[in-house]
């Protein structure tokens, strides 16, 4: 008998384990497979350079890849600096590397539903019964005297003190993939908070190389602007000893002194935008505003090279295409969740423990107890509760799916953009630059003219304004190119692909740790030095400050033709 049950036994586990085996292996979310785009096989806007440097050349194998260093490739030992700072001290980057770490956080709790649930729940519980609860279903024999019975009901309604000592295990079985699901659901939702970090940092570089830009153009404008202000005041000089020789007349004075009170108030002007720029570079290598400054320095912008390459590497570098990317598949797992409700779920639960009056015998062996059962719940009726929610999840996966073909569309679309914007303002430059020196032969003559007394001085006037303007027009040519190579960097991903998950995570926990560290230093640092930085405007210093004659024009200032590329 007892080989039969043996034998029965080695035959039903085996059944048993095969068809929990298949069961646990359902999964109902569906297949996934990333979302398709019209990827073209070139950008429409990379169309290779001709003499002029655009910034930018068709990427070659061995120079594909951007540098995760991008701004050094700017060749400015200060903007280095500054975008060594952000990945540290940026708030907005640290607030992302948070979120990120709290989705990991969340990866975790999904996967510990993988494993049982065990609680220790000791008691100790004294209480005592009614008479009445505690003689039900007795009856008190005919031959049993009265002290019998009192005695008897007065050991039924004692007080007794019960110690439990239980451990509880309950375990939810796996069937239909929705514990799976749920894990992989917070996986790509974390894999997507990390690319957004990415994103982040990037785009936080991204602005702060433009801003720094921008206010070293300021800084150069303004310089130009104080060397046409000396040559303004010169001519002013000269004018009052001509009026009051009589040869020239008081016209021509006021003119000149609209001129120079016109150029002043323009330079004066500048110092807001760079009061604003520099602030906002502080910000964003994460000090007060207070406590930084930029000393002036000249502007002499170095264009880099930028590879590009085909369209369809651009979906595997955009960190913000990946968290899209990811975004779909974690709608795509929520589905088989959805699905999952549909079927019955299977518990198991066991309990045991040892359960007794006294504490003395609370562990002795008879004194112990246990259960074990399976649990089988299924929703009968729920008002197409479950539907919805399938209905939903198929939605929002719809909805992820439409949201990551508009991320590669504008993807595509600033590619396209900053392309044209190189190669159109590589000409814009030589069109400028020639308007410039134009310009500075007009002044020239305008002044020979005014000094042979052939023309009134309204003529040098407006020499002159051309030639500060056209000077000025060509630094904001420079600046745009400047702009939108920082821009093309950021489009094409800046240094960044998908085999760099695993780095993002480790790079973000040591960036975490490394800010931590920062706040300290920065905490001690400003325990001991309270004083404000340099307010703005600052003194631009240059040496051209002294014209040695009448209208002596800059020409050192005015920038040389773009070199060609085969003289590079």
């Amino acid at each position: 008998m007892k080989h039969e049950k043996f034998m029965l036994r080695t035959k039903i586990w085996p059944a048993a384990a095969a068809i929990m085996s298949v069961l646990t292996a359902c999964n109902l979310a569906p297949h996934y497979d990333a979302p398709k785009t019209d990827v073209q096989p070139a950008f429409k806007e990379a169309i290779p350079p001709g003499e002029a440097n655009q910034g930018w050349k068709l990427a070659d194998p061995k120079d594909t890849v951007i540098p995760a260093d991008w701004w050094q490739v700017f060749g400015d030992a200060k903007l280095d600096e500054l975008e060594s700072k952000v990945a540290i001290s940026n708030q907005t980057v640290a607030a992302a590397a948070a979120n990120y770490r709290a989705s990991r956080a969340l990866v975790a709790q999904a996967q510990a539903a993988f494993f049982p649930i065990l609680s220790l729940d000791p008691t100790i519980n004294r209480s005592r019964s009614s008479l009445s609860i505690a003689s039900e279903g007795s009856s008190a024999s005919t031959t049993t005297t009265a002290a019998a019975a009192a005695a008897a009901a007065k050991a039924a309604t004692a007080p007794r003190t019960v110690y439990t000592v239980p451990v509880d295990a309950t375990y939810q079985v796996d069937l239909w993939g929705s514990v799976r699901n749920t894990v992989a659901q917070s996986r790509y939702t974390s894999q997507a908070s990390a690319a957004q970090v990415v994103t982040a940092l990037l785009s936080t570089q991204s602005t702060l190389a433009q801003d720094y830009f921008q206010l070293r153009a300021l800084d150069e404008q303004r310089r130009i602007l104080d060397a046409s202000l000396v040559d303004y005041e010169a001519n002013i000089h000269l004018i009052e000893t001509l009026t009051r020789s009589g040869i020239d007349s008081n016209e021509d004075l006021s003119g000149a002194e609209n001129q120079l009170y016109t150029a002043q108030a323009e330079a004066t002007d500048l110092g807001v935008a760079r009061a604003q720029y520099e602030h906002a570079i502080a910000v964003l290598i994460g000090v007060p505003p207070a406590t930084f400054s930029l000393e002036p320095e000249p502007f002499n912008p170095s264009l880099p090279v930028v590879p590009v390459s085909v369209p369809s590497e651009l979906l595997e570098r955009r960190a913000d295409i990946a968290a899209a990317e990811r975004q779909v598949a974690a709608s795509n797992a929520q589905i088989g969740i959805a699905r999952a409700a549909f079927f019955p779920s299977l518990t198991l639960a066991a309990s045991g423990g040892y359960e007794a009056t006294t504490l003395r015998s609370l562990f002795d062996w008879p004194n112990r107890f246990w259960s074990f059962g399976p649990a089988l719940a299924q929703t009968l009726f729920d008002g197409g509760a479950r539907r919805a929610v399938v209905l939903q999840a198929h939605a929002l996966n719809d909805a992820a799916v439409a949201n990551y073909r508009q991320a590669v569309l504008s993807a595509f679309e600033s590619v396209e953009d900053n392309l044209a914007s190189l190669r159109i303002l590589s000409k814009e430059l030589t069109e400028r630059h020639n308007a410039t020196v134009a310009a500075q032969h007009t002044v020239e003559y305008s002044v020979v003219r005014y000094r042979n007394g052939v023309d009134s001085y309204v003529n040098v006037i407006t020499a002159q304004n051309t030639f500060l303007s056209s000077r000025e027009s060509e630094l904001q040519v420079r600046l745009e190119q400047q702009i939108a190579s920082v821009n093309l960097i950021n489009n094409l991903g800046g240094g960044w692909n998908t085999a760099d998950w695993a780095r993002t995570e480790r790079l973000t926990q040591q960036a975490a740790a490394a800010r931590e560290r920062a706040q300290a230093r920065a905490g001690s640092a400003a325990a001991g030095n309270t004083a404000p930085a340099a307010p703005n405007p600052p003194a631009i210093p240059s040496p051209e400050l002294r014209p040695e004659d009448l209208l002596k024009q800059n020409a050192d200032a005015v920038a040389p033709p773009p070199p060609a590329a085969d003289q590079k």
